[in-house]
């Protein structure tokens, strides 16, 4: 009985974990980013606090946008201009609300899909009630090993999404392409088809002449 109220004791504080890395991580978004667009997200961060910025463009364009990371003063803490992906971490330096936008201001005709995941803090440890001077359980090393395993399989899962909608764009512009590229080809090919015939024609027709006479 002792044992099995143990191992309840157990799940429960790694599902409690579980709920606060979902508080603690910050943001996780895909939006799209029109032409001649700019669009920024806000963040309260207290002072001390670790934080990560990673984004990828899944599809539009040259697969690029504009990013800008400022404070609360307004003071620029990262700024690329049309990167495809990166990531950027930081140590919060004061408290207050800071603010980071991506721009997408130099396409004219193309629009954008932007992921980003902005994190805050670090994860929560999974028994925070227990004594860290003496060592763990069985029990308790196999969830601490399973929650670690288990945060790789969502950061793989979400790397494979991304490079999953990316490829499926490119093969759908592709296709897109060979299909007007076909029927271009085929008008091409009707007009060259009715002007040889056309052509033809003239040359195996009766030209009627007319002659006058002219008396003297």
């Amino acid at each position: 009985v002792f044992r099995m109220y143990g191992s309840l004791r157990v799940l429960l504080q790694v599902l409690w974990a579980q709920l606060l890395c979902g508080w603690v991580l910050g943001s996780e978004l895909t939006f799209e980013l029109p032409d001649n667009a700019k669009q920024c997200f806000y963040e309260d961060i207290i002072m001390g606090t670790k934080c990560t910025l990673e984004f990828q463009v899944v599809t539009g364009g040259h697969y690029d946008v504009d990013c800008r990371l400022e404070d609360p003063d307004g003071t620029t803490l990262y700024k690329e201009m049309k990167k495809q992906y990166d990531s950027f971490t930081f140590t919060a330096a004061k408290n207050g609300t800071y603010k980071f936008c991506f721009s997408n201001e130099f396409s004219t005709f193309t629009h954008k899909t932007v992921y980003f995941d902005f994190q805050v803090g670090d994860d929560p440890p999974l028994f925070p009630n227990e004594n860290r001077v003496t060592a763990l359980t069985q029990m308790e090393s196999a969830c601490v090993s399973i929650h670690e395993a288990l945060k790789s399989v969502i950061d793989y899962q979400t790397h494979f999404r991304l490079r999953e909608a990316q490829g499926r764009s490119r093969a759908e512009d592709l296709n897109t392409r060979v299909a007007f590229w076909s029927i271009g080809e085929a008008i091409i090919l009707l007009v060259v088809s009715i002007s040889q015939v056309v052509l033809l024609r003239s040359f195996f027709s009766d030209k009627k002449t007319t002659t006058t006479r002219v008396g003297s």
